[in-house]
C-alpha cells in the first residue's frame, strides 16, 4: 500500500497551535473586514487573550509577539494601544510591528519606533521583548554594533540564555548583517561553551556556520563553489557533535523555536554527509519545514522532502535535486 506523504507546513508560527489559531481567527478575510464591524468584541481581543495566557514565559512571548507583529495588519495593534492606553501587551506588539517597518519610513519613523520600544519597556520592566524590538530596529537602521550590544544586554539580563535574543545578535554579527566572520564565530562558540547542558544555545555555532555558508554563497562564483566545504572541516564535526550531545539528545523541554533549531541541525547533518544521524531530527520536525536554512539550496522543498521521506518513511525519496 502506498504511504501518503505528509504535507509540509512552512509557517512563521512553527508548531505553536495556539498562535496558529489566533492568526487564523484574525485573518483579514475572516475578521478584519471593517475592523470587526458587527462583531461583539474588539478586533484585537484574540491577540490579547493569547498574550495574556502566555504570561511571563519570555521565550514563547517573544516568539508570539514577533510573529503577530509581522503577520497582522498594523492597525490591529494600533487600535489595541488606542483602546487600552498603557497596556504592556499592546505596547509590546506595537513596538515589534513598528520596528519591522521603520526602515521604510525613514529616520522619523525610526524615532517613533524607538519611543514606542522604550515606552513598552517601561510598561513591563521584566520583559525582554521591547529590547529585542529595539535591537531589530537598530539592525534595520544599520546602527553600529557597539551601540546595539548594550540593548541586547538589557534583553538577556531579563531572560538569560534566551534563544531568540542570541540568534538576533548572531545575525547582527553576521557578515550578512553588520559584522564579520571571526567575531560571529567567536560569539557563537563562547555562548555555546557557557550555555547550560540541554540549552538550545549549544547549537549556536552550527547556526553561525550556516550564516558563514550563506555569506560565501553571496560572494564570487569561486567562493560560492567552495561554500559547501565548510561542512567538511574538522571544526564543523566538533560543533555538530556538541549540538547532538549537549542539546538534541538531552531530555530538555521543547522551546518556542525548537522547530527552527531542528531544521538547522537536520540541514547541517545532511550537508556534512551524516544522514543516519539526521533521521531522528527529521522525525521530530515532522511536517514543519522552515524556509531557512533550506533556502540556501537550489530546490529547498524538494530536497527536504527527499531526505525526510528517505530517512523517516523508508522510501527511496526519488532523485536528489
Amino acid at each position: 500500500m502506498l504511504r501518503r506523504r505528509k504535507a509540509l507546513l512552512i509557517r512563521p508560527e512553527l508548531d505553536d497551535h495556539e498562535l496558529h489559531a489566533t492568526l487564523t481567527e484574525l485573518r483579514p478575510g475572516q475578521q478584519l473586514h471593517g475592523l470587526g464591524a458587527g462583531r461583539s468584541r474588539s478586533v484585537w481581543e484574540p491577540a490579547a487573550e493569547l498574550l495574556r495566557t502566555t504570561g511571563q514565559d519570555w521565550d514563547r512571548r517573544v516568539h508570539r509577539m514577533f510573529v503577530l507583529a509581522g503577520h497582522l495588519p498594523r492597525v490591529v495593534s494600533e487600535r489595541w494601544a488606542a483602546d487600552r492606553p498603557g497596556d504592556a501587551d499592546a505596547l509590546g506588539l506595537v513596538a515589534c510591528a513598528r520596528s519591522a517597518t521603520a526602515a521604510a519610513e525613514g529616520r522619523a519613523g525610526a524615532r517613533r519606533a524607538e519611543q514606542v520600544c522604550l515606552r513598552a519597556a517601561a510598561a513591563c520592566p521584566g520583559d525582554p521583548t521591547p529590547w529585542l524590538a529595539l535591537l531589530s530596529l537598530m539592525h534595520s537602521m544599520a546602527v553600529p554594533l557597539r551601540d546595539a550590544v548594550p540593548v541586547w544586554t538589557e534583553a538577556v539580563t531579563r531572560a538569560p540564555c534566551h534563544r531568540n535574543a542570541y540568534h538576533r545578535l548572531l545575525r547582527y554579527l553576521s557578515p550578512r548583517g553588520h559584522g564579520a566572520v571571526p567575531e560571529m564565530m567567536d560569539f557563537a562558540r563562547q555562548a555555546a561553551a557557557h550555555a547550560p547542558h540541554g540549552s538550545p544555545l549549544v547549537l549556536l555555532p552550527v547556526a553561525a556556520r550556516v550564516e558563514l555558508v550563506a555569506h560565501r554563497l553571496r560572494q564570487t562564483p569561486l567562493a560560492a563553489l567552495g561554500a559547501s566545504g565548510h561542512w567538511h572541516e574538522q571544526q564543523a564535526a566538533v560543533e555538530i557533535d556538541a549540538a547532538l550531545t549537549g542539546w538534541f539528545h538531552t531530555p530538555a523541554s521543547p522551546h518556542a523555536e525548537t522547530v527552527l533549531d531542528l531544521n538547522i541541525l537536520a540541514f547541517a547533518l545532511i550537508q556534512a554527509h551524516r544522514p543516519a544521524e539526521a533521521a531522528p531530527a527529521f522525525r521530530r520536525i515532522g511536517p514543519h519545514m522552515t524556509r531557512h536554512p533550506w533556502d540556501l539550496l537550489a530546490e529547498p522543498e524538494r530536497t527536504f522532502l527527499y531526505w525526510r521521506d528517505r530517512l523517516v518513511h523508508g522510501g527511496d525519496g526519488g532523485q536528489l535535486p
